[in-house]
C-alpha cells in the first residue's frame, strides 16, 4: 500500500501478531520521511533491527538538559556502535530560562512534571514531528498498565497529528515484555544504559528518575511523587485518552 493509501487501523489488525522486524519493515517501506525516537533500551533494540534493514535509518533523541551523565555516554555509544547521525533535539533556551527564573530548578516536585516536560520534551518533539510523516517508538503495553495497555502496533498519532497533516506512529515492540527486550539485548550485544546495572529500569531526567525496589513496576521510578497510574510526560499523551 502506498503512503496515501496507508490505513493504520487496518495495518494494526494485520500486523498485531507479526514480529517487530516485520512491523519496522512495513514502516520503512511505506514511509521515506520517518525516524526512530531513541532514549531507552527498547529504542536501541529498534535501532538494531532497523539498521539491518536500512543502515541509514533516521534516529533522533531529546536532550532535556537534565539527563544523567550515563545517559549522555549511552547516546554517544549508540551513535558510534551503529555509525549513526543521531539528531539531538534541544528545548528553547529562553523558555527554560524563564521557567527556572520564575519557579526555580525543581518546581516539578511542587506543581507536577507537566510544565517542565512540556518545555524540555514535548515542544521540541512537536517541532521534529511536524517535519515527519511517521515515527517509530519503543512503547510496550506492559510498561504502564494505566496508560499503555492498549497501545497498538500501528496507530494514527492523535497527540501530534494536525488538521493539515496526519502523523503515523509505529510501536513494533507493543506486544513484547521487558524480559523479551533484554533477551534480545543480550543475544545481540546491543548497547544499553549503564544505569540499568544500578537498579534503574525506566530512565528519564535525573531529578525525576530513581531505581525501583524489588517487585515495583518499572514506571514507579518515574515521577514517584505523583499519582501512579498516569505517568506520561506528554510524548505519548494520546495514551491517556485510550
Amino acid at each position: 500500500m502506498s503512503k496515501t493509501e496507508f490505513n493504520p487501523r487496518q495495518a494494526a489488525l494485520e500486523f498485531d501478531s507479526e514480529t517487530p522486524e516485520s512491523i519496522i519493515k512495513l514502516a520503512l517501506e511505506n514511509f521515506d520521511n520517518i525516524a526512530i525516537s531513541f532514549s531507552g533500551a527498547e529504542d536501541v533494540v529498534l535501532i538494531d533491527m532497523a539498521t539491518r534493514i536500512n543502515p541509514d535509518v533516521d534516529v533522533f533523541s531529546l536532550d532535556t538538559g537534565r539527563l544523567h551523565a550515563e545517559t549522555y555516554q549511552f547516546i554517544e555509544n549508540v551513535r558510534e556502535h551503529y555509525n549513526l547521525d543521531i539528531d539531538i533535539l534541544f528545548p528553547d533556551s529562553e523558555s527554560v530560562q524563564e521557567l527556572v527564573r520564575n519557579k526555580g530548578l525543581y518546581s516539578f516536585y511542587k506543581d507536577g512534571h507537566q510544565e517542565c516536560c512540556s518545555i524540555r520534551k514535548v515542544i521540541p518533539l512537536r517541532r521534529k514531528l511536524l517535519s515527519l510523516d511517521a515515527w517509530i517508538t519503543g512503547q510496550r503495553k506492559d510498561q504502564s498498565p494505566g496508560t499503555r495497555n492498549t497501545v497498538p502496533v500501528v496507530e494514527n498519532d492523535s497527540a501530534f497529528s494536525t488538521a493539515d497533516k496526519k502523523l503515523i506512529k509505529f510501536n513494533p515492540l507493543s506486544n513484547w515484555s521487558s524480559a523479551r527486550v533484554w533477551e534480545y539485548i543480550r543475544n545481540n550485544n546491543v548497547p544499553y544504559n549503564p544505569l540499568h546495572e544500578k537498579g534503574y529500569i525506566s530512565i528519564g531526567c535525573e531529578p525525576c528518575t530513581r531505581p525501583v525496589l524489588p517487585n515495583q513496576h518499572e514506571r514507579e521510578g518515574r515521577w514517584w511523587w505523583e499519582e501512579a497510574t498516569k505517568k506520561e510526560c506528554g510524548l505519548h499523551a494520546g495514551n491517556l485518552d485510550k
